[in-house]
């Protein structure tokens, strides 16, 4: 798939600086530079009694990387609430005071940089911004637009989008693409964070982060940027890959693909991509640029549709976790690598206890247990169909009833109401798990609706669940005495099967992605 190492691409990395005070704002840059920016966006109309002729030089007399200034009225959704002369003679002071950059409004560019030019006394360099809100305009519009912007004599143009949907962050990567000349272009919140971080791919001038402490929606970190994703090292060649999910702001999957790609030495970037419509998400990202996904809740079973080719075993679980975009034709090839890597993570620790009671085991240690399992969807339908294969006897709820006993029907189960859950007596010996997202954040505080009391009658219970790495069912069932397999451990199998799937290498750097996991989750 290529080297990861191969044309580095000139996209800067800027930081966004929105401190109140002149002195914050110099601290804030320095941070920022610390943590790898390479220049940095000054917002003045965050300044509290802003003192134009003195902060400015404050601010340029200290600083310790190139620098753009922004005076963003209220009109545009910035701060400053004040008339426009009075703004704009403050963008001239940072001028002559040999700002690196400085950030107009379109509507006023033309006329301030022409008096500029003509005074032609300064290196500074004129970004000329327009700030988009309702529907993304089409290609051509926005082709349009640049054009209108590059005319007023802007050395960079940028364009900022308010997007609700992810498929209209699309037509940015095309304006990038496509452009002449310098622009910056992304889209807003989370929807648009696939636009800073595959900013380089498409040649971006420049992506925008946020300093530690100071996190901004839809806007990754410098940290996140330097380390997790590296984005000096994505280039027109990257192959993209991302969890399709819906939320996706909890998903662990860059922190693990990202560096086992830099391991093996491919030309791939892994990124959370926040999906609203499966149809319209994969109708736009049809190019042999989207090379594959992970997906998440709640579109495991939805998805399976949106697949060309489905695999025997995703197909019969009726759910999907990977699709691979296959090279020679382009066609997604959905997959499912949550099964064996739920139902391995159950059985393998409940071989360990086993061993280290020096009990014999012939067979699977599942075989013949009932396998209580809460949750009917995608990661639920592949726990199933994993607890079917090793012969045990599954009880399935949810809140869905017409769910569950389709499921149980599935794989010669029983249904039961949910309801009923918090008064179910189990066998002794038994599995629980968990297929819901219940523990997950905000929500950590929640478990499954099971009585602490059974839950000692229980030998081992699993939880889908993998943010945070103990859930309050796990710390529950522990406190009980049973066996605990977190969902960082099926996590972790899942990935080590999408690995291959996605680059088509066999063999998947087990050891390292193992050593990651326990790094950094």
């Amino acid at each position: 798939m290529g080297s990861s190492g191969m044309l580095n691409n000139s996209t800067m990395i800027c930081a966004t600086l929105m401190a109140q005070s002149v002195e914050q704002m110099v601290k804030d840059m320095h941070q920022a530079k610390v943590e790898g920016a390479q220049l940095v966006e000054i917002s003045l109309d965050y300044l509290k009694n802003f003192q134009p002729q003195q902060d400015l030089q404050i601010i340029l007399k200290n600083k310790s990387l190139p620098v753009i200034i922004v005076y963003r009225p209220k009109w545009v959704g910035g701060q400053y609430e004040g008339g426009e002369p009075s703004r704009l003679e403050a963008l001239n002071l940072a001028t002559e005071m040999g700002a690196d950059y400085i950030d107009l409004e379109l509507e006023v560019a033309y006329d301030f940089i022409r008096e500029r030019k003509m005074k032609n006394d300064s290196a500074t360099k004129f970004i000329v911004s327009c700030h988009i809100n309702g529907t993304t305009p089409s290609d051509e519009e926005l082709n349009n637009l640049a054009a209108n912007m590059q005319a007023t004599g802007a050395d960079i143009i940028k364009m900022v989008v308010s997007v609700s949907d992810i498929t209209e962050t699309a037509r940015i990567f095309h304006l990038l693409s496509h452009c002449t000349g310098p622009i910056i272009a992304y889209s807003k919140g989370e929807r648009g964070l696939i636009s800073q971080l595959l900013s380089p791919k498409f040649g971006g001038f420049l992506a925008y982060a946020s300093i530690d402490g100071h996190s901004i929606p839809g806007m990754p970190s410098l940290y996140s940027v330097n380390h997790t994703y590296k984005l000096g090292n994505i280039n027109s060649e990257t192959k993209v890959f991302g969890l399709v999910s819906k939320p996706v702001g909890h998903s662990k999957g860059p922190l693990l693909h990202n560096p086992t790609f830099r391991h093996k030495d491919i030309n791939g970037v892994y990124v959370p991509m926040f999906v609203d419509n499966l149809e319209e998400f994969f109708s736009i990202y049809s190019s042999h640029d989207f090379a594959g996904f992970s997906v998440g809740f709640p579109y495991k079973e939805a998805v399976v549709e949106f697949c060309d080719e489905v695999h025997p075993l995703a197909e019969s679980i009726g759910a999907v976790n990977t699709i691979a975009r296959r090279p020679c034709d382009g066609k997604l090839i959905g997959y499912n690598t949550d099964c064996e890597a739920a139902i391995t993570a159950i059985e393998d620790a409940l071989k360990e206890k086993r061993c280290t009671s020096n009990v014999a085991s012939l067979g699977t240690p599942i075989s013949g247990k009932l396998f209580v399992l809460v949750g009917a969807g995608g990661a639920g339908r592949a726990l199933a169909f994993g607890a079917k294969s090793r012969e045990a006897r599954i009880v399935i709820f949810d809140i869905d009833f017409e769910r569950a006993r389709s499921l149980a029907c599935a794989v010669s189960g029983e249904a039961r109401p949910f309801e009923e859950l918090v008064n179910f007596q189990p066998q002794k010996g038994a599995i629980l798990a968990n297929a819901t997202p219940l523990g997950m954040p905000p929500n950590t505080d929640l478990r499954i609706p099971v009585a602490e009391a059974t839950l000692e009658d229980y030998e081992l219970v699993f939880d889908a669940v993998y943010t945070p790495r103990k859930t309050r069912l796990l710390k529950d069932a522990e406190a009980a005495g049973a066996i605990i397999v977190g969902g960082v451990e099926m996590f972790l199998r899942q990935a080590i099967g999408q690995f291959s799937l996605f680059t088509g290498q066999k063999k998947a750097p087990k050891e390292l992605m193992r050593e990651i996991i326990m790094e950094k989750f």
